[in-house]
């Protein structure tokens, strides 16, 4: 039994400790489908012993064991946001710059941010990732750690079976990272397999929160998820790669798809995980606002955009369409800006987290 391996640990460390004083922490416990029943049991019989445990795909571990509901606590845990990256390569400075009042920031120090979120770009939020580049400043030896660890996805995939057909999954893994952004059409995800195919391997994805399902709504009021529509979605994904790195406007690399990845991921965790996007169908014609984000109970259209306000056809048509919208969030490359006349603010990149919290 698992519980009687408590008092084992005791014996074995040669000193007495009580249970209050100790954590009993389960990794991948999704290979072990008794040890998620057996949290009930440590929760009703030694309710003073902290207990964790971290996995992945429980989804399919679930259909072998029994969920002890009401008696856990999930707590989701997200890559590094930028300025966590900030803290942990140490520039603590910069970090709280980015957490603060875009307004107040600098020109200089606006140029030193540019250039920390552009490599933040490309070594990404992963914590293996990040220490890698701390260790030796070695954009190198992040992109490596990249690659091994998106290649034990790849080897997790036939943990998914039967379920989904790993292949698929491989086909559909890879596909998302060119299609950030963009609405997601299963048949475009990969050639040879069937929609059904393909859908079971993105929903394998979105369970296991290697992608993101972000859906479209009606910003006709809150909460936003009672009106997300299940047929029409977007998606976010990992994309790493050194060739884009000369590029100089941050909203150029990947054309622009990197900054609304980032804008995305951001956003994911100052909005607590709830993220979505407008799109009206229109005859001939579709219209899509990039992100909403709800701050102090308004709804706010977020746009990634480089042009100038004339341009942002979509936003006034939003703002058109929802006159009591909160004011426009526009994410550039370019320092801050107030337009009150047009309900708009510009706001730099790197301070997406703090503006839509």
């Amino acid at each position: 039994m698992l519980l009687e391996s408590v008092p084992t640990l005791k014996c074995s460390s040669g000193r007495k400790s009580h249970p209050a004083k100790l954590c009993f922490f389960f990794d991948e416990i999704q290979a072990c489908p008794r040890a998620i029943t057996a949290l009930c049991y440590f929760y009703e019989e030694m309710p003073e012993l902290h207990v964790a445990a971290a996995g992945s795909l429980l989804e399919f571990a679930l259909k072998e064991a029994s969920f002890p509901v009401g008696r856990i606590q999930f707590l989701n845990l997200y890559p590094l946001c930028f300025a966590e990256y900030l803290e942990a390569t140490g520039n603590p400075a910069a970090a709280t710059a980015v957490l603060g009042n875009p307004a107040d920031i600098s020109p200089a120090v606006h140029e030193l941010l540019r250039d920390e979120l552009k490599r933040y770009f490309f070594i990404g939020g992963m914590p293996a990732a990040v220490e890698a580049y701390r260790e030796n400043r070695s954009l190198r030896d992040a992109f490596e750690v990249q690659g091994e660890i998106a290649e034990s996805y790849r080897m997790d995939f036939a943990n998914y079976t039967p379920q989904v057909d790993r292949y698929c999954l491989d086909s559909v893994f890879t596909s998302l990272a060119q299609s950030v952004g963009q609405q997601i059409k299963y048949s475009r995800l990969g050639d040879g397999y069937s929609n059904l195919t393909l859908k079971k391997a993105f929903d394998a994805l979105c369970l296991a929160q290697v992608a993101r399902r972000i859906p479209s709504v009606d910003s006709s009021g809150l909460p936003l998820g009672t009106r997300a529509s299940a047929k029409i979605f977007k998606a976010l994904s990992g994309m790493p790669d050194d060739i884009e790195y000369a590029r100089e406007d941050l909203l150029t690399i990947y054309r622009g798809a990197m900054a609304e990845q980032f804008v995305g991921q951001e956003m994911l965790v100052s909005q607590q995980g709830k993220l979505y996007y407008w799109n009206r169908q229109a005859k001939n014609s579709s219209t899509e606002v990039d992100y909403l984000a709800v701050i102090d109970g308004r709804i706010h259209p977020v746009e990634v955009k480089s042009c100038a306000t004339g341009s942002l056809r979509s936003l006034h048509l939003y703002i058109g369409s929802y006159p009591e919208c909160g004011k426009a969030l526009v994410f550039s490359d370019r320092p801050y800006s107030d337009l009150p006349e047009q309900n708009i603010k510009f706001i730099p990149l790197y301070s997406t987290y703090a503006s839509t919290k």
